[in-house]
């Protein structure tokens, strides 16, 4: 026996579970997201594939989803029905005589040792279908990094195996972009180096790359267009690192003294989740969305670990003098981070939701 490392991760997740609670949606277009008001300012958490077809994607406004397609249904976001999904599911997953490490509410890692994976992936996908209604996409690789990026090309309801033997056929004309871990802005910032594919960036000198990375994320990109990756499937449960609130205005906020009651509103209401969590912060981050829709993010290191809210809405005022308040604000965040919250280069940087 080998062994392997499946991702599972759910196909349209939030939109399948919407389907679910209401079968005359299915192969309408859906879009999901805020209030479910196209008239809002918000943003789409998910779209159905039938939504997807007319270019409505995670993170579009909801009006310009309105405007791509007038026709589709906008829904709430319902995340207590999300999370009682997500948990039968992993359910499920747990059945079978393998290790499961929860990734989020609709991925998870499968660690096994089998004779044929793409058995056990077919075999998790029917059960998965079986006990939840939901279809699954199953990606096999021989670390979480190629199980992960195999994912993609199994969607939607499909297997695909990535592992060292075919890597370079699959991966080596690609866009540096197809790795996991590395988006647009390092996508640009490689090609300003001449690095276009995953074969170019295999071949990169690591030198000239932490030069223009860091010592740290330079050598860690080589890594990944290599294809090397943790092997490891830990059922250990998942941690919470950090806790956040924002809120999008539906009319822009130009006046400085309205910025700044915002964020320490919303400072107040992290540290409530950061008192019940039991845990302290040892950073504050501040979100800042300017209209018309450009965002940026500072935080700093508190000068000890703290509940308390005052402190924390203190950070947060002084991570807001950071930005320069020359535009009106669309939208606010707070994020509070636990000791155990860092960000390491395993794939895609968290954000505020």
């Amino acid at each position: 026996m080998a062994d392997w490392v499946l991702h599972v991760d759910l196909d349209q997740f939030i939109a399948a579970v919407e389907v679910l609670r209401d079968p005359s949606l299915r192969g309408r277009p859906v879009v999901v997201g805020g209030n479910g008001d196209p008239t809002e300012r918000a943003v789409v958490a998910t779209a159905s594939y039938e939504a997807r077809e007319f270019g409505v994607r995670s993170g579009m406004p909801l009006r310009t989803a309105a405007r791509k397609l007038p026709d589709a249904v906008f829904l709430p976001a319902d995340h207590a029905l999300y999370e009682a999904a997500s948990a039968d599911v992993m359910a499920v997953l747990r059945s079978f005589p393998v290790v499961v490490e929860v990734m989020g509410w609709d991925e998870a890692f499968v660690g096994a040792s089998v004779d044929d994976p793409v058995a056990l992936a077919r075999s998790v996908q029917a059960a998965v279908l079986a006990g939840t209604g939901l279809h699954c996409s199953v990606g096999i690789g021989d670390n979480k990094l190629r199980a992960k990026i195999a994912t993609g090309f199994g969607k939607p309801a499909g297997v695909f195996e990535l592992t060292r033997a075919n890597w370079v056929e699959v991966m080596g004309h690609r866009p540096t972009s197809a790795l996991w871990g590395i988006g647009a802005k390092t996508e640009r910032k490689l090609r300003e180096l001449g690095i276009a594919t995953v074969t170019d960036l295999a071949a990169a000198s690591a030198d000239e790359l932490a030069a223009r990375f860091g010592p740290r994320m330079g050598p860690y990109y080589r890594t990944l267009a290599l294809g090397a990756g943790d092997t490891v499937v830990s059922a250990t449960p998942w941690v919470v690192k950090s806790r956040s609130h924002e809120r999008t205005f539906q009319q822009d906020l130009a006046a400085p003294e309205d910025i700044r009651r915002e964020v320490v509103a919303l400072a107040h209401r992290v540290a409530l989740d950061v008192a019940a969590e039991g845990r302290p912060a040892v950073r504050v981050g501040v979100k800042v969305r300017f209209a018309p829709f450009f965002t940026n993010v500072r935080a700093m290191k508190l000068p000890a670990p703290t509940s308390s809210a005052a402190e924390l809405a203190a950070a947060a005022l002084v991570v807001l003098e950071r930005f320069e308040l020359s535009r009106p604000v669309r939208l606010l965040g707070v994020r509070a981070e636990f000791s155990d919250g860092g960000v390491e280069p395993r794939g895609p940087s968290s954000t505020y939701h």
